[in-house]
């Protein structure tokens, strides 16, 4: 999964991404490695902060989602040892992500802000990104398009 999550440049992968039906997420964020399995978020913060993201998922969508800030997380580790995991910032952030994904819930269902990522090149060939309104409704269409899921 590590290998999966870095060759597409992500900082986190839940297992059903890659077709895999077991409840497990890996995560890497300042050097840190995180493999957990079964993970159950035992507290949250009162304090939510909202923040742009991204999904390997739906590639060239992103949202403005609101997270708690901070989070304690328990599960096994890649031994299938207990652990304890407390987060705060951006790898909080991350956590609830990548266990959205493993009870079936991506950024478009806790979004109304949805964007299309668009790069675009000018005259001078100097690439531009920048981020286009959407809604779920067309991203749902354009993946159906498709007619096949983003396979990683």
């Amino acid at each position: 999964m590590l290998e999966t999550m870095d060759a597409y440049e992500g900082v986190g992968l839940a297992a059903p991404q890659i077709a895999v039906k077991k409840r497990i997420f890996v995560a890497q964020w300042e050097g840190d490695t995180f493999a957990v399995v079964n993970p159950t978020i035992e507290w949250r913060s009162e304090e939510i902060v909202t923040g742009m993201e991204g999904c390997l998922s739906i590639p060239g969508v992103q949202a403005e989602v609101n997270r708690h800030l901070k989070i304690r997380l328990r599960g096994l580790d890649r031994n299938g040892k207990p652990i304890v995991l407390e987060a705060e910032g951006w790898l909080a952030r991350i956590f609830q992500h990548e266990i959205d994904h493993l009870d079936g819930v991506l950024i478009i269902d806790r979004s109304d802000d949805l964007y299309w990522v668009v790069t675009e090149t000018d005259e001078q060939g100097k690439e531009r990104t920048r981020l286009v309104p959407t809604t779920k409704n067309a991203i749902l269409a354009a993946f159906q398009k498709q007619k096949q899921p983003a396979k990683l």
